[in-house]
Parts: C-alpha cells; sequence; structure tokens
C-alpha cells in the first residue's frame, strides 16, 4: 500500500528563519519583544544567582519572563507552553532565539522555578 503525503513548502527550506527569512515587523510578538526592558530584567534576575559559578546554568531572563507572558496570555499548561514555543517562530523571537528551532527549549518542570524567581514584585520595580 502507497500512502500519498502532502509536501508541505516551510518557510524555512531555503533559509534560516532569522538569518535570512524576515518576521512580519507588525507581528504583536515582534512589537511586544521591543516594548519590554529586557536589559533591565536581565540585570534583576541575574541578581537572584549569589554565586554563578554553582549548579546548573540558568535559562535567561528574557526566557524565563518570555514564558510567563505566554502562559499568562493564553492561559496555557506549563507542558503546552513548551510545545508552543517549540511550534512557533514568533514566540521564539520573543525569547530571544537567535533562529528557528523545532527542539523543546525546556523540560515544562522548569516553569515552576520562573515562577517562584519572577515576581509580581521584580517587575514592578522603577
Amino acid at each position: 500500500m502507497y500512502e500519498r503525503k502532502a509536501h508541505q513548502v516551510t518557510m524555512f527550506e531555503d533559509a534560516l528563519l532569522f538569518g535570512g527569512v524576515r518576521l512580519n515587523p507588525a507581528n504583536r510578538w515582534v512589537r511586544m519583544s521591543r516594548l519590554i526592558p529586557w536589559a533591565v530584567f536581565e540585570e534583576r534576575y541575574a541578581a537572584l544567582f549569589p554565586n554563578p559559578r554553582e549548579g546548573k546554568p540558568a535559562k535567561s531572563a528574557r526566557m524565563a519572563i518570555g514564558s510567563l507572558v505566554i502562559k499568562k496570555r493564553y492561559g496555557f499548561s506549563d507542558e503546552d507552553v513548551v510545545e508552543e514555543i517549540r511550534e512557533n517562530p514568533y514566540l521564539q523571537y520573543f525569547l530571544g532565539f537567535a533562529e528557528y528551532s523545532n527542539a523543546r527549549p525546556f523540560d515544562p518542570s522548569v516553569m515552576t522555578w520562573f515562577r517562584e524567581r519572577i515576581t509580581t514584585e521584580m517587575l514592578a520595580q522603577r
């Protein structure tokens, strides 16, 4: 038996997403990525790790905060957040990826650490 498979041309076949194919600058995630003061949050987030040489490397502040924004925006479970990020190049751009990756960005259990570290007070500081 021969099962026909539809051939779907993807936008990634000829070029890396962020290396050659441009994202739509009007996309909400592209626009939002420009509005968030990532560098400020990076400083606050880094201060939560007193010994930078101890333990496993942490995910970036942008990955942590951005993942929580995605979760809040859509009401996803932790597992769904990870899968949506894996599947969506705009979400990957929002999280600071240099190029599209089909790999899971992190294990869903890491979202627990993000929620423990990223507090409303931290985000509201001036």
